[in-house]
């Protein structure tokens, strides 16, 4: 692949990224079903689900059942008083909070290849001195591709892979985004979307709406990405190689050995009429966005070393000041990670393909 081949230019058709993209999202999909109740008339139970899940790849007892390559990140986030018109929450004012984060790969094997992953995650941990704490988790593709319980449901469906082949079945997906256009939208997002050169030049953003609310009492609907400092560059064909098996990690640790990394915390504002309980709906570019703080990483080392392995970065830990939105989503999500903890925790840590790499300074 050219070294400024974006997604848009790959040969593969567009119902096969999706059915890639949802394959990663497997565990989500099935795992909110669960835990929202959802999936109670097949007779399910979590033991079962997360069987399920884990039949349909090798095992990898000790590691997270989604984004189980990863490393742990520390640094602080400072915000910079934009935010505090919007939100109550002391984090958009002068402090600094401490961060412990975890760079990821979506998926549930952690020694795969990093260039054959289509997925990147963000997960942050922020906690102020007097013990306020704020989790998010975030995802570098461009929004969701689905929205409801419903929706979940069928794309676990049609994710499965053909049973003869162990391949994806485009037939499957094709009729699921027939049935669920904001699915096939999903599908022309990512593939007009370029992806980076790395962690550290790669925009992180929240899957769901979130209602900010102010000392006044005002609530504003919000989503939020992490952008980077560094400019975009996209990916090359070096990238693929075998050799280059752990590149994104490689890259990451040699730059932070050079120096801090840093992202913005960009929030989006809502208008009337954008709905914040559908995560596959995108909003109108035109909507106001306020740089309200500066992440920045200086950092890493691997799960063994660091502090982010037992952390569950629930997206429904959150201050005074931030509350969940209406999005069926979120508390599914929280369910779900409580779910992977509990089966991880009671397994020996695993020694995944970078834990024994260096790794910096330790969080």
């Amino acid at each position: 692949m050219p070294p400024s081949t974006p997604r848009s230019a790959s040969p593969a058709p567009v119902l096969l990224k999706l059915a890639i993209i949802a394959l990663v999202l497997l565990i989500f999909a099935s795992a909110f079903g669960y835990a929202g109740g959802w999936l109670g008339s097949r007779g399910l139970t979590g033991s079962a689900m997360v069987d399920a899940l884990q039949a349909n790849a090798d095992p990898h007892p000790g590691f997270r059942r989604n984004h189980a390559k990863g490393i742990c990140v520390s640094g602080y986030f400072e915000g910079n008083g934009d935010g505090a018109r919007l939100s109550s929450a002391e984090f958009f004012t002068a402090t600094r909070a401490q961060v412990v984060g975890r760079l990821a790969l979506a998926g549930g094997d952690p020694y795969v290849a990093d260039d054959s992953v289509p997925v990147r995650s963000l997960a942050l941990q922020l906690r102020l001195p007097d013990g306020q704490e704020w989790r998010t988790g975030m995802n570098d593709i461009p929004g969701f591709p689905v929205s409801t319980p419903q929706a979940f449901q069928e794309l676990t469906e049609a994710s499965h892979p053909d049973p003869q082949t162990g391949k994806p079945r485009p037939d499957a997906m094709k009729a699921f985004q027939a049935r669920y256009p904001e699915a096939a939208a999903f599908g022309e997002r990512l593939k007009a979307s370029p992806r980076s050169s790395s962690f550290a030049n790669d925009t992180y953003n929240g899957i769901n709406a979130f209602v900010f609310v102010a000392a006044d009492h005002r609530r504003h609907r919000v989503r939020w990405s992490m952008e980077p400092e560094l400019p975009f560059a996209p990916r090359t064909a070096a990238a693929a190689e075998p050799a280059a098996r752990d590149a994104l990690f490689d890259d990451l640790l040699t730059r932070l050995d050079q120096g801090p990394l840093h992202w913005h915390l960009i929030v989006t504002v809502a208008a009337a009429g954008d709905a914040s309980d559908r995560a596959a709906e995108p909003w109108p570019a035109d909507r106001e966005r306020i740089d309200v703080g500066r992440l920045t990483l200086t950092g890493a080392s691997s799960e063994p070393q660091g502090s982010c392995r037992d952390i569950v970065y629930d997206p429904l830990v959150l201050p005074s000041g931030i509350e969940a939105s209406d999005d069926p989503l979120l508390s599914a999500r929280s369910s779900a990670y409580a779910v992977s903890y509990r089966r991880r925790a009671g397994e020996p840590p695993g020694d995944s393909a970078i834990n024994d790499r260096k790794a910096g300074s330790a969080p």
